[in-house]
């Protein structure tokens, strides 16, 4: 279809204006290329993200442009994208390719969900473990760190899943029951992240401060705190390059950091879940 007639088309129910405008200019990925993709991997990214308040990152000129976070229902927004009530709070929610589509109309490149389902807001289901490392620092750490935190976890009894960021960070993802609170479930990822810096301070910190980070690994815990997001699996990025978070199984970790930076352009045809189980997994926080 020539790009001139090209100014509406519809994409799971959602209709899409301007689907040839660039969002990210080195690939020339279009609005219509980031629905189609979402599209085609939509089992795999809607679990994860379905049924949860979501923090947006809107680039309405695309990654290039300015951009900015959205957390609350704006004009224009389809109704596809449903609307939650919390006390004084309106959240964002998805449901379904529609939701993801008409958020796409939007400008919407990059996706975080909240730790817990908007039925139950007050107990995660599951922790997130960033591992964030200042610039410099060899990609073999943050894998080595991640693999540290997956011991810790396992010594405890608890499976844990690894996933790229679409950035330069790792993040460790433990399902578990919904039955702590915030508080208590931040509690134990501090405490996780707090033995790792304290075996190795010259590698990790805790501390969030810009000095307190050169040369090494942040270890957050704080996005298990309410409110607090992390980028959800096969979400893109709004960064060069059109950068996707990945699910990756441990044995797929490579110290070769090109090895683990996946695009839309180069996001692998998987025959098999890199996270088999991880919906059916039940497993309680420790007391």
């Amino acid at each position: 279809m020539p790009k001139a007639a090209r100014r509406e088309i519809e994409v799971a129910g959602i209709a899409l204006t301007h689907p040839d405008k660039v969002l990210w200019p080195q690939q020339g990925l279009t609005k219509l290329d980031l629905a189609e993709f979402y599209a085609g991997i939509a089992d795999r990214i809607l679990p994860h993200v379905r049924n949860r308040p979501l923090t947006l990152v809107r680039c309405p000129s695309g990654s290039g442009g300015s951009c900015f976070v959205q957390k609350h229902p704006w004009a224009g927004l389809h109704k596809a994208v449903r609307r939650l009530g919390d006390g004084d709070e309106t959240w964002l929610a998805v449901d379904d390719l529609s939701g993801l589509v008409a958020l796409v109309q939007m400008g919407v490149l990059e996706v975080h969900p909240w730790g817990a389902m908007a039925d139950d807001l007050e107990r995660p289901d599951r922790i997130v473990l960033d591992l964030d490392p200042d610039a410099g620092v060899p990609w073999g750490h943050v894998v080595a760190g991640a693999l540290a935190f997956r011991d810790l976890l396992d010594e405890r009894g608890l499976r844990s899943f690894v996933k790229t960021t679409g950035g330069k960070g790792l993040h460790v993802v433990v399902p578990i029951e919904p039955e702590a609170d915030w508080e208590t479930v931040k509690a134990f990822a501090h405490d996780l992240a707090a033995q790792l810096a304290d075996r190795e301070p010259q590698r990790y910190t805790t501390n969030p401060q810009k000095e307190a980070r050169t040369g090494r690994i942040f270890l957050d815990h704080l996005r298990n705190s309410r409110g607090a997001t992390a980028v959800a699996p096969y979400s893109t990025r709004a960064r060069p390059g059109a950068p996707v978070a990945l699910p990756l199984a441990w044995d797929e970790l490579s110290d070769d950091a090109t090895a683990n930076r996946f695009t839309v352009a180069n996001l692998p045809a998987r025959r098999k879940d890199p996270w088999p189980g991880f919906f059916e997994v039940r497993q309680h926080l420790p007391r």
